[in-house]
């Protein structure tokens, strides 16, 4: 380790790149992506419109199958020919090649096959595979080529690379026959993949040279990639990273979601600051990352009747509304590795789309409501849930997705020929947060009304197969469902969770009798006008371990909301697995010249599979050589984010100035008005200033990211709020560059990729004890932002491992949050003796500087009564922490780098890497199946 320090504190600080280098490239392997991404995503090109198969000829045809799509079977025959996952090959477990040569001759198949093969290295090879498809799959002539058409035809030759591994690693899993995780998340915010991809096969110089040659610059084919409208926030997010760090693991699994149409929605800005929601139509030009499965197609129930089979517990389901639910695949490529990971997403499909006899009698709308009822499910990532009917499409959103992927799942493992009882040791099903929590009903429904086991057996199979993480402490996010839609939509499924919870209220009375408080805290179903099905409840209990994604949330899982299950089923039930980060996207790909700047230090770029090698370049915190170069680096990349803002919006900012990111969705929680009440009173004693003290106030850009559900009505005026200030403090002459309010509209990862390394200031300010985690935080720690910060969520752990000299901490604890809640509602005091600045800012708005007054009374009212969140309470601890900040950016400009140094280094305990090998390790009982090299 000595020799490692004296390397990294001596040898290497002569070679450190200089100023001029690290301004125009990075000194790497690979060339530093510093495009400059528009704020608006853009679309790709050639229009697709799949459809479904038909049967092909037949000469004994059946009319009432016409229209009607294949259905996939969940059993196959062993001797099949070729598998839906891709593979030749009947699994036999343990064993790998030496299988008879499936269709025609073996040498003219591998002799084509490694035709196709093409070098890493290989520039030419690579152009080749380019303009292939810009002349066969584009059907594009080399004079007739735009830049869309060059990035189409590029991620159609990256997708290649990544198929080909995918086969292998498909192949490689389907003969050793491990036990594989199946990770289910309702988002999969997975961001543009082309940089991603090229990075991860090791072929970015490559591309970018075979893209030169050709005419084009790489990094304008990157900018016209549109970023997957398939997830909004941290839980999507956090998913990506997951199964990226799966593939670079090697571990065997996939992920489970759904194909939205639209995503959740545009965010555009209306003039007067509201929030506008238009659809996102990301699909509406062909998709080249994805990979039409339309043979792989499932049948899907909704309403409909049970009926009871006498002497079992068997019953049949029938009747109702059925729909297909069909595949696409998206490959996700592994770092330094062959495996090759998926993302199987769900799109549903009308059995029958358009009935002809209803068309021809001129009942045109008849025709098409079949298929326009069944394509609404898949439409819209979160459909608004403040009426009846946004509720019942939530609902089946997440069953299709979930029996379709069950399905699936339980098809791959009958191939095995092995007794059910067996399932638990071939299959681990991760839930990621309550939504698909349906899919423990749905296996019970399998087990015993399809497969012919008893209740009890399918039972003890069930809970051995899942495992859930929950990601919130507020009881009011917790996902019920009322009986009644339930009762209408997933009639089977309702009498199987009054089953399991009949039997496991028993167990409780057994343990507790005559503890009727406990037996109504504990029910799956909450008893009440109208009922509801605790999907939480429901999760515990149909699981084998529950984990937070913090510590401090951990903890107060255990304490609070779920203390009487944690008494019931013992502490070992629960554990703790923090939340990670990709190093691979968050720093080498959206901060190249930081990656470059630490494999240089380090001498290689082991760091991008072992980020606790960062730590050994904290020493270097303390060499004036290497400051100054973080300090260039940083700096570009605030003037690369200052540029595309400017461009895109209009508002032109300090890059010397502290540039403070809040990039999270929009939740009272997560207290983005405490932030934009601050900046008001920043305003105002900037105003009150003399010119000569005006001199001495250290420059501040607030920029604020994420979007509002759209029926979250308080999120949607602190939305105006923000913009509304920005539209006064921005312009005027009397503040000038000392402040500055930027509210990004549309945040994707795309925007983040240029944000989070610009940024001085990490902001993350919910009220202690509400945030589960948190990874805004840590990938603005990685990338050396300074954290100001409550002691909540990650947060904690973020300073522990940095030091909190470190962090700028502030706010009342978690202990102490119950007491001044309860003192604001039931012992108040006037905002006045609270809070007498933050008075002084609610005067300002209600005397309409921001606008109509009026507008804004709901919001500043939930301070004024009740503040639960603490605004008012933590408002004048949050002044004193950015004072703090101000004194030590305008008084010691070099401590700063030092600590952003030691920050960025000490986050490699926060790499997803660690986060799914504790998964892996403490969880799934899963290990690495990694596919030879040769």
């Amino acid at each position: 380790m000595q020799t490692i320090l004296n390397a990294l504190t001596k040898d290497n600080v002569n070679k450190l790149p200089t100023a001029d280098k690290l301004d125009d490239s990075a000194p790497s392997s690979r060339t530093p992506s510093v495009h400059h991404p528009s704020l608006s995503r853009r679309s790709s090109v050639s229009a697709s419109h799949p459809r479904l198969p038909d049967h092909g000829p037949s000469h004994s045809v059946d009319t009432t199958k016409i229209g009607q799509a294949v259905v996939t079977p969940r059993k196959e025959r062993p001797q099949h020919k070729r598998s839906l996952t891709g593979s030749y090959f009947p699994s036999q477990k343990g064993v790998v090649g030496g299988e008879e040569w499936p269709v025609g001759q073996e040498a003219t198949w591998k002799t084509a096959l490694k035709a196709n093969d093409v070098d890493e290295d290989d520039v030419q090879g690579v152009a080749n595979t380019i303009v292939r498809h810009v002349t066969t799959s584009l059907a594009r002539q080399a004079g007739n080529m735009d830049t869309i058409a060059a990035y189409q035809a590029t991620a159609l030759s990256v997708r290649d690379q990544l198929i080909k591994r995918w086969n292998e690693t498909t192949s490689y899993h389907t003969a050793r026959a491990p036990k594989r995780i199946y990770y289910f998340s309702i988002e999969w915010l997975i961001g543009r993949s082309l940089d991603n991809a090229v990075l991860n096969l090791g072929m970015k110089n490559t591309y970018e040279d075979a893209s030169r040659k050709l005419g084009f610059n790489f990094e304008d084919l990157l900018n016209e990639e549109r970023d997957a409208a398939l997830g909004n926030g941290g839980l999507g997010r956090l998913a990506a990273c997951y199964i990226d760090s799966m593939a670079t693991l090697s571990l065997p699994g996939w992920g489970y979601g759904l194909r939205y149409n639209y995503g959740i929605f545009k965010q555009m800005l209306s003039k007067t600051g509201e929030q506008l929601e238009a659809p996102d139509p990301w699909l509406d030009r062909e998709n080249p990352w994805e990979i039409a499965r339309l043979d792989v197609a499932y049948p899907i129930r909704f309403y409909g009747n049970v009926e009871p089979v006498a002497n079992s517990d068997k019953a049949v389901w029938s009747g109702g509304m059925e729909c297909l639910a069909v595949a696409y695949d998206t490959p996700i490529p592994g770092y330094a590795t062959k495996n090759c990971a998926n993302i199987r997403l769900w799109s549903a499909k009308p059995v029958q789309g358009f009935d002809l006899n209803s068309f021809n009698a001129g009942n045109y709308e008849a025709s098409v409501h079949a298929s326009s009822e069944v394509g609404n499910i898949t439409q819209v990532l979160y459909p608004n849930d403040n009426m009846y009917q946004g509720k019942l499409l939530r609902l089946q959103q997440q069953y299709l997705w979930c029996s379709a992927s069950l399905q699936d799942i339980l098809r791959r493992f009958t191939k095995l020929e092995l007794p059910w009882t067996q399932l638990p040791d071939y299959i681990c099903i991760q839930m990621n947060d309550t939504h698909p929590t349906i899919v423990i009903a749905e296996l019970m429904r399998i087990l015993i009304d399809e497969e012919d086991i008893s209740y009890d057996q399918a039972w003890k199979i069930t809970t051995k197969v899942f495992a859930y993480t929950n990601h919130t402490v507020l009881p009011e996010a917790l996902e019920k469902w009322e009986v009644s839609l339930f009762e209408k939509l997933l009639p089977r499924h309702l009498q199987i969770i009054y089953r399991i919870n009949h039997d496991f209220l028993q167990q409780v009375a057994k343990r507790w009798p005559n503890d009727n408080d406990r037996l109504a805290r504990m029910s799956i179903i909450e008893e009440g006008t109208p009922k509801y099905v605790r999907m939480a409840y429901l999760a515990i209990v149909g699981s084998f371990k529950v984990n937070g994604v913090a510590e401090l949330h951990s903890q107060l899982l255990q304490a609070t909301i779920f203390k009487d299950f944690v008494e019931f089923k013992g502490r070992d039930h629960f554990t703790n697995v923090t939340n990670g980060i990709t190093p691979r996207r968050w720093l080498l790909q959206c901060n190249p010249e930081l990656s470059a700047l630490i494999t240089h230090s380090l001498g290689s770029e082991a760091w991008l599979t072992n980020a606790q090698l960062l730590k050994n370049l904290i020493p270097m915190a303390e060499q004036k050589e290497f400051r100054k170069a973080f300090d260039i680096i940083k700096q570009n990349n605030k003037r690369r984010l200052a540029e595309v803002i400017e461009q895109e919006l209009g508002i032109t900012l300090n890059p010397r100035s502290v540039f403070a990111a809040q990039i999270k969705r929009m939740h009272e929680y997560k207290r983005q008005t405490l932030n934009i009440f601050a900046i008001i009173h920043r305003y105002l004693e900037i105003k009150k200033a003399s010119p000569a003290d005006r001199k001495k106030i250290q420059p501040w850009t607030f920029i604020f990211a994420g979007k509002a559900a759209p029926g979250y009505y308080i999120a949607k005026l602190v939305i105006r709020l923000i913009v509304n200030v920005g539209k006064i403090v921005n312009n005027d002459q009397d503040v000038g560059d000392l402040l500055k309010v930027v509210f990004i509209p549309d945040y994707s990862v795309s925007i983040a990729e240029v944000l989070i390394p610009a940024a001085d200031i990490s902001v993350q300010i919910s009220t202690a004890g509400t945030e589960a985690s948190g990874t805004s935080n840590m990938k603005l720690a990685l990338n050396g932002a300074l954290l100001l910060g409550t002691v909540d969520g990650a947060n904690i752990e973020i300073a522990e491992d940095a030091g909190e000299d470190q962090c700028f901490m502030f706010g009342y604890l978690n202990d102490q949050v119950q007491q001044v809640r309860y003192n604001n509602s039931y012992n108040p005091t006037p905002l006045e003796q609270r809070s007498p600045e933050l008075a002084a800012v609610f005067k300002h708005i209600e005397s309409g500087a921001f606008g109509d007054a009026g507008i804004y009374d709901s919001l500043l009212k939930t301070v004024y009564e009740h503040d639960y969140y603490l605004v008012s309470n933590d408002f004048g601890s949050y002044l004193a922490a950015q004072k703090l900040v101000d004194e030590l950016w305008g008084g010691d400009p070099e401590e700063w780098t030092r600590k952003a140094i030691i920050t960025s280094c000490s986050m490699g305990d926060f790499s997803s890497d660690r986060s799914v090998q504790d998964y892996a390790d403490g969880i799934w009982g899963v290990e690495s199946e990694r596919v030879p090299d040769n």
